[in-house]
């Protein structure tokens, strides 16, 4: 199957809340509860940086974005980054397509700085963060709690090669 990464444009944001709520529902994906609403969701991330991946009949199988991590100047070339797929579409190596694209754009955006915070039970999504040049910082321990139970965070980044050098 032959696929496609396109710029998300406004009328993707209902498959890319559905693809998030299959995130939140497998329960490895993200600390959230509850699926945003589609104007909560443009507003938390950037609006560049954004992207959607096709399969050959234009359905949307997965997305990728950026968030700031801080409101400060300072930090204006530091990103979370954030990758979802359905989940019948994990596992065919469409992540790293993601992500790989999602680093070369943030470049010619001028980020310097890719994080990801990452749960150690999603061992794919911390392997191809890794296989794409990120790094462990570290891992935050039972730094919140989900569904009463404390989950770690694996913390990784990505420093660029080109940008804030």
């Amino acid at each position: 199957m032959n696929y496609e990464i396109r710029e998300m444009q406004p009328s993707d944001g209902e498959k890319v809340i559905e693809i998030f709520q299959e995130g939140i529902d497998g329960g490895n994906a993200t600390f959230e509860q509850n699926v945003p609403t589609w104007e909560a969701w443009d507003n938390k991330f950037f609006k560049i940086c954004r992207f959607v991946l096709e399969d050959e009949n234009e359905n949307i199988v997965g997305w990728a974005a950026l968030q700031p991590i801080s409101n400060r100047d300072c930090f204006k070339g530091v990103a979370e980054v954030s990758i979802y797929l359905k989940n019948e579409f994990q596992g065919k190596g469409l992540g790293k397509m993601l992500l790989r694209k999602l680093i070369l754009d943030s470049e010619e955006h001028e980020f310097w700085t890719l994080q990801s915070g990452i749960f150690p039970e999603n061992e794919a999504s911390i392997n191809v963060h890794l296989y794409l040049g990120f790094r462990k910082v570290g891992t935050r321990e039972r730094i919140a709690q989900m569904n009463g139970v404390w989950r770690d965070v694996i913390l990784l980044e990505r420093r660029s090669a080109v940008v804030g050098i």
